[in-house]
């Protein structure tokens, strides 16, 4: 039996600068916000990783936390923003101001690159976008004609990120972990990625029941309410103060750059 466990310093030398960083979790759900405080923390001690594509299904708080700190020059994600909280005010700052790229993607943009990855080719074909604006703003996807009925068909190209940090409800020694039912893209992510990095509630031996397996998993650490202020349903919601707290603090970059050592302290 291989032990997977690991500590936070351990694994946050695993992302390298220009890396996509793809975080799992969806919306204000079960997200790794410990493990973006620490490497946060790296960041400040080290200048590293920056210059990081930042690959989410949907953004939120802990993907604005990387933003502020400036360690995100590139953003993939159907959403991003804080749901009935509001907008995500570091990634409003700097979209606005064209500070940072943004690569326009769509639920199934997102989900068929990822398709593709899995089924190891170069693109997924789809009836998604065709007749849109979305190809004029991604000139990298392409069409192609369906060679048995002639049908034009988006080709999107595959997505592979480099490093996948997924919060599991409960994992075990091996990298076995539990998820729930709110999965968003996460199986998909740990099969697609190159390094995957688990956070968890609870480590135990054991686990008879999975929704993740240890062969896609390389690390795994403890990491008690690791997801919070989000939710990790059903160990606990989401902290409603902690989150306006954010938004009532947080505007610019002076506003995050008092804001983020109290994060810190935790």
């Amino acid at each position: 039996m291989a032990d997977k466990r690991a500590t936070f310093a351990e694994v946050v030398r695993l992302i390298p600068s220009g890396s996509t960083l793809a975080l799992g979790g969806m919306t204000n759900y079960r997200r790794p916000v410990a493990f973006v405080r620490h490497l946060i923390q790296q960041f400040q001690e080290t200048a590293n990783p920056k210059d990081l594509t930042l690959l989410c299904f949907t953004a939120g708080l802990e993907s604005d936390l990387l933003v502020g700190a400036g360690m995100v020059n590139r953003i993939r994600s159907c959403y991003f923003g804080l749901e009935i909280f509001g907008l995500a005010p570091m990634f409003t700052h700097y979209a606005n101001r064209g500070e940072i790229e943004v690569v326009e993607e769509t639920e199934a943009s997102i989900a068929l690159g990822l398709r593709a990855r899995l089924a190891g080719i170069g693109f997924m074909p789809a009836r998604a976008w065709i007749g849109t604006d979305l190809p004029r703003l991604r000139p990298d996807v392409q069409t192609i004609s369906d060679p048995y009925t002639g049908e034009t068909l988006m080709a999107f190209p595959a997505i592979a990120p480099d490093v996948a940090v997924i919060h599991a409800i409960k994992a075990d020694w091996e990298g076995n972990a539990i998820i729930g039912k709110n999965k968003g893209v996460d199986e998909e992510l740990a099969v697609a990625s190159k390094t995957v990095i688990l956070t968890a509630e609870e480590i135990v031996p054991k686990l008879d029941q999975v929704d993740l397996i240890t062969q896609f998993v390389d690390a795994v650490v403890l990491a008690p309410q690791g997801a919070l202020p989000t939710s990790c349903h059903p160990l606990y919601q989401i902290d409603g103060e902690a989150m306006l707290a954010y938004v009532e603090q947080v505007s610019d970059p002076d506003s995050f750059a008092t804001y983020l050592p109290e994060f810190l302290k935790f």
